[in-house]
């Protein structure tokens, strides 16, 4: 399965990343390491000594240098090596590629392709802590499948109806109603109402809603939704279309999901999840979490199982149905920009 390189993607939690202590993941089949100095500045170089092959997650960090602790080659941010121990002079191909990283909404985003093309604008709005808007729990999961499937999976959410009838307890309306999908420049939008339900997190109240969701799935593999509940006769007032937050009864949240392809066969899926401030507080984030690491558990087991059928035969063919539009437009979106970077 190929993937885009020209987009930024997330290696890790900001908070997770301490200061002066390198920390190794694996995006695209390359090791990297990633530090934050002193300064609080972060650099992301290619996890290789250019002498022996020695991991430079396993170094030591001196200010905003690098020091491989095999044989003490001394790396800078650029990736230029600029001190070998009992040598005078630096060969010229005494260097490793260094990545541009930058820190947003929580996360820490590299960009894998041409450096020059590396543009801040094209990280995705996530949400994260740095938005007081929400309370938010975060977490990871690592997956034995390729994250192609994850993306697949988030992209058609006709799954809830079965994958998780005992976490969300989504009902029929998922898989027996289509959403609405709309084409974006980098990505799809996909939204729903479902009509005179229960509030969407609290499935067993008397109370009845209209209940609305709404997400973008962005280059290279980041979800961002929100969902709400309006009183009953909402939807149809407003003709189906995008309601207002702040008109929200209840219920009203948001998370942003992100999927890294590690290998070719396994991937680091990161989220965050919780209520506005105005619709929930510290414990009612702490349900939702325990609830998503319910439903995320049940997905993984589903996705790791497809992968392990897929393996055996992969030549066999899908077949696609009415519900794999959004799968169908966002990975013609990414075949394109590999085609394009090729």
């Amino acid at each position: 399965m190929t993937y885009a390189r020209n987009v930024w993607y997330v290696a890790g939690w900001e908070m997770d990343l301490a200061v002066d202590t390198p920390m190794a993941i694996t995006i695209l089949n390359q090791p990297l390491v990633i530090w934050r100095d002193g300064a609080g500045d972060v650099h992301a170089l290619e996890d290789r000594c250019v002498h022996r092959h020695a991991p430079l997650s396993l170094g030591r960090c001196e200010g905003a240098n690098l020091r491989c602790m095999y044989h003490g080659l001394l790396f800078g941010p650029d990736g230029v090596v600029s001190e070998i121990p009992g040598q005078e002079k630096i060969p010229p191909q005494a260097r490793v590629r260094a990545y541009p990283v930058m820190v947003r909404h929580s996360w820490i985003w590299v960009w894998m392709g041409d450096p020059s093309l590396a543009d801040v604008a094209l990280i995705p709005p996530a949400v994260g802590y740095d938005d007081g808007d929400y309370i938010l729990g975060h977490g990871q999961l690592d997956y034995d499948a390729p994250a192609r499937l994850i993306n697949d999976n988030l992209l058609d959410f006709s799954h809830l109806t079965y994958v998780h009838a005992a976490s969300f307890q989504a009902g029929p309306v998922f898989a027996q109603s289509l959403p609405v999908i709309e084409p974006l420049a980098r990505g799809v939008r996909i939204s729903r109402w479902t009509q005179n339900t229960p509030a969407q997190r609290a499935r067993s109240a008397p109370e009845l809603y209209d209940n609305y969701m709404c997400y973008d799935f962005l280059l290279p593999g980041v979800l961002l939704m929100w969902s709400a509940s309006y009183a009953v006769g909402t939807a149809v007032a407003l003709d189906f279309g995008v309601p207002d937050k702040g008109a929200a009864l209840t219920g009203l949240n948001h998370t942003s999901q992100a999927v890294t392809p590690m290998s070719d066969g396994t991937a680091r899926y990161f989220f965050n999840w919780g209520p506005h401030r105005a619709h929930g507080d510290v414990a009612m984030r702490d349900g939702m979490m325990a609830l998503a690491a319910q439903a995320f558990a049940e997905d993984k087991v589903m996705i790791e199982a497809q992968a392990k059928v897929i393996a055996r035969d992969p030549s066999r063919p899908i077949m696609p149905t009415a519900h794999d539009r959004a799968v169908t437009l966002f990975n013609r979106l990414v075949e394109r920009m590999v085609a394009q970077e090729a």
